[in-house]
């Protein structure tokens, strides 16, 4: 199968096993892991565990509950968009297994924030902390952008614990482009003034790249502050294909798309300890990017994170990964 297909075939079947009242209960029993040492209180929210399963995995929300059986202390989903999309033509996705990463230019495909806002109206969330990715049409004009952000923002705001701002992918042209100070700035306001007049207000992340170089990371940090925004995911994927096993014949056919997985490892824990220092350890980061081992996830924490997020790395190491995490964290 393509690794887009098989995805759908594994996610699919194990939502039908795990629906099944007595093997769902066996599942969980067998992978999720307790530990009140892993218990974590960021912003009025008490996450079970810092294993969290990032956005891409279940853009729709329909996975929610067969995911959260395998013992994530939260699931963000998305990326959503206002209106529904098909994203870039297939295939889209590859497998470098030689590397345990993906390349992906999935293109925020999504049935759009009304259908996910259908499901999340009749789901039980049952104390599950759920994060909502927010993004914009592929045919929105970046001086729009602004508009997108906030619809999704104010559809989901109900049904959501916190929100996460993607403006770092970089299968959406020009998307990336709205992480330079000035439009960065107008939405990030719009989407805290917003928040500010709500009853109750959901903590908002960035979620930025790590292709940007450290002064272009200072410089975020800056606008977070003066937005008065709550805390950064750090990171996307990558455009870089430096130091890749794979052949540069087959990366070169793949062409363009975002690298995750274990490539990223460095970067990814290089800029969460960026973000730590320049911030003086006040701002929250939520930690992911080649998380491929326990250790790689300790690393994050100790690197300044407060919570930690995977997918490629599980698509590799399999069910139990989450497990094997936090074990290792419930130890330190």
């Amino acid at each position: 199968m393509t690794p887009e297909k098989a995805h759908h075939f594994t996610v699919k079947t194990f939502s039908i096993i795990s629906s099944i009242p007595l093997l769902g209960n066996l599942i969980k029993g067998i992978f999720a892991y307790e530990n009140k040492k892993l218990q974590k209180n960021l912003f009025d929210l008490t996450f079970p565990n810092p294993v969290g399963l990032a956005a891409g995995f279940d853009k729709d929300g329909k996975y929610i509950k067969p995911m959260s059986k395998l013992g994530f202390g939260f699931i963000e989903i998305g990326t959503v968009t206002p209106r529904p999309q098909a994203g870039n033509p297939q295939p889209r996705m590859f497998r470098l297994s030689k590397d345990q990463a993906l390349i992906n230019r999935m293109g925020f495909n999504n049935d759009g924030v009304d259908a996910l806002v259908d499901r999340l109206k009749t789901f039980n969330k049952e104390g599950l902390i759920i994060g909502g990715n927010i993004g914009k049409n592929k045919d929105t004009p970046n001086e729009n952008a602004v508009d997108d952000y906030k619809i999704c923002f104010e559809r989901l705001h109900p049904y959501v614990d916190y929100f996460v701002v993607n403006v770092s992918s970089p299968n959406t042209p020009n998307l990336r482009a709205l992480q330079e100070r000035g439009p960065l700035t107008e939405i990030l306001s719009s989407l805290v003034t917003l928040n500010n007049a709500k009853n109750t207000q959901r903590p908002i992340f960035l979620k930025i790249a790590p292709d940007l170089t450290d002064t272009q990371i200072e410089e975020i940090i800056e606008v977070i502050e003066e937005t008065k925004l709550h805390g950064i995911i750090a990171t996307n994927t990558t455009i870089s294909r430096e130091g890749l096993q794979e052949s540069s014949e087959r990366v070169a056919t793949i062409g363009n798309g975002g690298l995750s997985g274990a490539p990223l490892t460095t970067r990814a824990t290089e800029v969460i300890q960026l973000i730590s220092k320049k911030s003086g350890g006040k701002l929250p980061i939520i930690g992911v990017g080649g998380i491929n081992s326990p250790q790689d996830a300790l690393d994050k924490i100790n690197a300044g994170a407060s919570l930690v997020q995977i997918y490629t790395g599980f698509i590799y190491q399999g069910p139990t990964f989450i497990k094997q995490i936090n074990k290792l964290l419930a130890l330190q």
